[in-house]
């Protein structure tokens, strides 16, 4: 037989071939039921019920199998059915989870922010609660006062310091007068004391450097000095009082006085 006789046989399913074998049964019967025209009515109608139980049979296996069939597609298209409702119902239930989340999410940052403006209302509270602390009083700076001027011990010392006691007290005088007179009654003795004159006589001796009885001394003693007659500045200065008073200055004085 040539290859291309049967070539479409190898494709048919099943269900076809069976169908294929009752209808050929079926013409199988005919042919013989038309071939023996005398047969007896018996055998015709046992040929026509061999007919009609090879024809149910071959249909009846091609239904089955389109049967099963279509229950198998059914069952696959019902699977696929299920699993798209799955998908379907696991998307719906995370995106419902999302959104449960987003809205925890939410309330949350809005609880904090809550808790956050409670805080710092409760801070001002207390802020506000303490008193402010009460000003310092300022200081009033007082401008320092110059250090005292120090002068020597000796007799230039002792005269420059009897001037600058003078002439805040406004007593005249100058350096040369006051040295000139000092050297005449004293020679620069501090300790020097008459002791033969008038008012040693009287009870009074002239003392210092510049030769000043008490009662003299005691009347134009100046403020800021010793009240000690020795005391070379406090002595200067009361003489120089004096003589301002008498004289005009220690200047003018050339002599006793």
């Amino acid at each position: 037989m040539p290859k291309h006789a049967n070539s479409g046989l190898h494709r048919l399913t099943r269900t076809h071939k069976l169908s294929v074998a009752g209808v050929a049964a079926a013409g199988a019967a005919a042919l013989v039921f038309t071939a023996v025209p005398g047969a007896d009515a018996d055998q015709g109608k046992a040929q026509a019920a061999a007919v009609e139980n090879v024809k149910p049979v071959a249909f009846s296996a091609v239904g089955t199998a389109a049967h099963a069939q279509q229950a198998t597609i059914a069952r696959q298209a019902d699977n696929s059915a299920a699993k798209g409702r799955a998908e379907i119902a696991a998307k719906k239930a995370a995106a419902e989870k999302a959104a449960k989340a987003k809205v925890a999410a939410v309330a949350k940052a809005k609880a904090e922010k809550a808790r956050a403006a409670k805080a710092a209302a409760s801070r001002s509270t207390v802020r506000a609660a303490i008193p402010a602390a009460a000003p310092k009083p300022a200081v009033k700076k007082v401008a320092a006062k110059p250090a005292a001027k120090t002068y020597p011990d000796n007799l230039d010392g002792w005269i420059r310091e009897s001037l600058a006691i003078m002439a805040k007290k406004g007593i005249p005088g100058s350096y040369n007068g006051i040295h000139r007179n000092i050297m005449r009654e004293s020679s620069g003795n501090p300790m020097a004391i008459n002791n033969w004159d008038i008012n040693a006589i009287n009870g009074t001796p002239s003392k210092g450097l510049l030769q000043v009885i008490a009662p003299t001394f005691k009347t134009y003693h100046v403020s800021g000095t010793s009240w000690n007659m020795y005391d070379p500045v406090a002595n200067i200065t009361a003489a120089c009082n004096y003589a301002a008073a008498k004289y005009g200055s220690m200047d003018n004085v050339n002599s006793a006085y």
